[in-house]
């Protein structure tokens, strides 16, 4: 089997493209009828799919029962994604750690990694005005002073004694360009409605 196109990619870190090349690499594999389940990267393959927001549950029941108990490194990955379908935003993080990964799964796991603590710091940001820093460690998967600190760095502000932070919202810069077919088209309409 090639993984030159898989390879090239975990090299180049273009992690975003690691589902795409093994699906497609799969399909072609399984159209030619060749045995490839000893030697397939499902590791990779599920995290790939992880790392682009997919669960990939289809592919995890695709993956035959001897691969699931030979390679404790498939399950922890899969450990992530139960995570994410459960939305065990700590939990995520939890596997992430509790797992002592091999060097070829190493860098995309830390990068998923860093990926999930800036999605769920977008969501934190959208989702409140006020967060406790428990729930902020929790959602970021980190410990309180950890949280505090990287909040901080955001512009968020911290009351000691509530132990509270307050989301600094991002200001939404909108920008309208003047287009005079815009106008001619609100002056018709506006003009059409009175007459």
């Amino acid at each position: 089997m090639d993984f030159s196109a898989l390879n090239e990619a975990l090299a180049f870190k273009s992690y975003d493209q690691i589902a795409d090349i093994c699906d497609t690499l799969m399909l072609q594999v399984a159209s030619e009828g060749v045995a490839f389940h000893d030697e397939w990267p499902y590791a990779i393959h599920l995290l790939g799919h992880i790392y682009i927001n997919d669960i990939a549950r289809f592919l995890w029941k695709k993956i035959p029962l001897a691969v699931k108990e030979s390679q404790p490194e498939v399950s922890a990955v899969w450990k992530i994604g139960q995570r994410l379908w459960m939305k065990d935003y700590g939990g995520v993080h939890e596997a992430i750690r509790e797992f002592n990964w091999s060097p070829q799964t190493q860098g995309m796991v830390v990068a998923f990694s860093e990926l999930y603590t800036k999605r769920m710091f977008e969501l934190l940001l959208s989702a409140y005005s006020t967060i406790s820093i428990q729930d902020t460690a929790l959602f970021l998967g980190m410990n309180e002073d950890d949280a505090t600190n990287y909040a901080l760095q955001q512009g968020w502000s911290v009351d000691p004694a509530s132990r509270m932070l307050t989301v600094k919202k991002q200001a939404v810069a909108t920008e309208q360009k003047l287009d005079h077919s815009k106008l001619q088209r609100l002056t018709e309409y506006v003009f059409h409605l009175e007459h």
